[in-house]
């Protein structure tokens, strides 16, 4: 594996706040930046509104919190049209797509996993505790 090394000349650690590596992990692991990306790769360029149709349950705030954030870092492109009222699309950029194959594993895994995570849960519940 590769050593990564920060601006200060320092080598980086995926464990403190601090590291660059870490801040994109935490950024690309939220519940909502995933299910942005998974959305923009299944649909395709999209409008902010159609984007929280989409994505059931992320507040407003959040999805504008979540689009600045991805574009900021390069994963997606923002594109106002000069009509009224303004039309703004968000589509992936190169960057973004690369996200795909890492988010379609997560979601196959999920998928693939669901009953027996629901399995633990409802033993935990209902006081079994956990399987070891």
């Amino acid at each position: 594996m590769r050593t990564l090394v920060e601006s200060s000349g320092l080598p980086a650690d995926v464990y403190s706040a601090k590291c660059p590596t870490r801040q994109v992990i935490d950024h690309i692991a939220g519940k909502w930046t995933v299910l942005v990306v998974a959305a923009l790769m299944e649909e395709g360029t999209m409008r902010y509104t159609d984007l929280s149709r989409r994505i059931e349950g992320v507040s407003q705030k959040m999805l504008t919190q979540t689009l600045r954030a991805l574009e900021t870092d390069g994963f997606v492109t923002r594109t106002v049209h000069p009509v009224v009222p303004p039309r703004v699309e968000y589509d992936l950029t190169e960057l973004g797509r690369g996200l795909a194959g890492p988010v379609s594993a997560l979601r196959e895994w999920a998928e693939t996993n669901i009953n027996a995570i629901e399995a633990a849960r409802a033993r935990v519940a209902a006081g079994k505790g956990p399987v070891m």
